[in-house]
């Protein structure tokens, strides 16, 4: 990260944050003075050396703020006079957006999960269990000789042996208890037990009508200033709750000569820096998948064999 500050007729701050940047080295190639540096992308993604991934000249730097406003990513960050140029309407910005319906949104987690960049807030209310069922289980404590088949046949957990015997007449210390509030009272342990110690009525249907329709809360929310618009959430929403806008639209292609071949298994430089888990390695070779890929460009400042073509429109 850096920080760096001019005083002026204006007072003008120009902030780097690591965390959001993900190596495509657009900021550099707009830079006027060269005062950007794209570093090396592969190893710092292989974390084989730790440093920023775009490193700054303060002295050549005229905090103009292309780069600012370039960085579809907001690793970049321009301030004049403590206002944010990307909020002044008269300076360009890219069209890109990341949101999740609320009204929609079933609370499943499937984004969370499928986020490559761990940009999305999850948080989830279940009802709880014991109060979508309804039944009755009992042990008797004289005929059990404490086998464990019920407890480790539990698919919930809610049956527990204590002191477990330390010879077979051994029964006067050991004591088995069930968890009711997470018993859904299936009956599996009533079935394993080879004494028949154990007694289960599952009452859930009878009182179908009684036990209310369990309503799911929670909370999703896309962390917009680390998204990299890679459409991973809304491609896995079963219920189409997440809308992306890409920042750029275009191809990738892999071009290759007679000397310069993809070696994707050798070397899967593309794959280890790409932000939005579009790259795999198939029979040998680099494919990308454009449902994914947000055009950033990362791959093709990676690729050692200058063989990836990225066109923007």
């Amino acid at each position: 990260m850096f920080d760096i500050k001019r005083n002026g007729e204006e007072f003008r701050n120009l902030s780097y944050d690591d965390k959001n940047c993900v190596g495509c080295g657009i900021c550099a190639d707009v830079c006027p003075t060269s005062s950007l540096r794209l570093g090396p992308i592969v190893p710092i993604a292989r974390g084989l050396i730790e440093m920023d991934l775009i490193s700054v000249n303060k002295d050549s730097c005229v905090f103009c703020g292309l780069c600012s406003i370039a960085c579809p990513f907001d690793a970049l960050s321009l301030t004049v006079d403590g206002e944010n140029i990307k909020e002044v309407d008269s300076y360009p910005s890219w069209n890109k957006d990341s949101k999740i319906d609320d009204e929609d949104c079933m609370y499943c987690g499937k984004c969370y999960r499928a986020c490559p960049r761990d940009s999305i807030i999850f948080k989830r209310n279940l009802p709880n269990a014991v109060d979508l069922v309804r039944g009755e289980i009992e042990i008797n404590g004289d005929d059990c000789i404490y086998c464990s088949f019920c407890s480790d046949m539990c698919p919930v957990g809610a049956i527990t042996i204590k002191n477990i015997p330390t010879s077979s007449v051994d029964k006067l210390n050991n004591s088995i208890e069930v968890d009711t509030s997470k018993c859904i009272f299936c009956g599996v342990c009533k079935r394993v037990c080879p004494e028949d110690a154990i007694k289960q009525i599952c009452s859930t249907c009878m009182y179908g009508d009684e036990i209310k329709v369990p309503k799911i809360t929670g909370e999703t929310i896309i962390l917009e200033n680390s998204c990299v618009y890679c459409s991973w959430c809304s491609e896995v929403c079963p219920v189409d709750a997440v809308d992306i806008i890409k920042p750029f639209e275009g191809k990738l292609e892999l071009v290759e000569e007679e000397e310069k071949i993809c070696k994707g298994d050798s070397c899967h430089a593309c794959l280890d820096v790409c932000p939005c888990r579009a790259v795999t390695i198939v029979d040998g070779k680099s494919v990308t998948d454009l449902t994914f890929c947000n055009l950033c460009g990362a791959c093709v400042k990676a690729c050692p064999q200058n063989i990836r073509i990225l066109t923007r429109s």
